[in-house]
């Protein structure tokens, strides 16, 4: 399927400091016209008419009334965090925009670091390190 085909995706940024990682963007790229948010400020009539998602990264870009009203064709908003209390969910309903998230996604690194916590805490560890190590 050729890039113009593909439905519009905004982001924030590619990369830097609260862009979408870069892996994450490849990975988009296989089903999304990728539109950043300086492409889409820098010719918004055009850019406008393409976007049928935006893709919430570290709960960038904001998703506030002005953004959805020159949004005529956005469908679904798609947040990488479990979370969506970041988001007016009854303002993008209004819009008829459905929103989504990633329930799961950090359901095994979250174990994972309790785990460690809870093992931390029983073999006193903090403890140790300082009484080894004082500062």
């Amino acid at each position: 399927m050729a890039e113009e085909e593909l439905p519009g995706v905004l982001i924030l940024d590619i990369g830097g400091t609260h862009g979408v990682l870069e892996n994450l963007a490849a990975l988009l790229k296989k089903h999304f016209h990728l539109i950043t948010m300086k492409e889409f400020l820098g010719n918004k009539e055009e850019m406008s008419k393409k976007i049928q998602c935006i893709f919430v990264f570290e709960c960038r870009p904001a998703i506030d009334r002005e953004l959805l009203e020159s949004l005529p064709n956005l469908k679904v908003i798609g947040n990488s965090g479990v979370g969506v209390d970041h988001l007016d969910l009854k303002m993008i309903s209004s819009f008829g925009v459905k929103v989504t998230n990633t329930p799961h996604a950090v359901a095994d690194p979250t174990a994972d670091i309790g785990m460690a916590l809870m093992l931390a805490s029983a073999r006193r560890l903090v403890e140790g390190n300082v009484l080894n190590f004082p500062g």
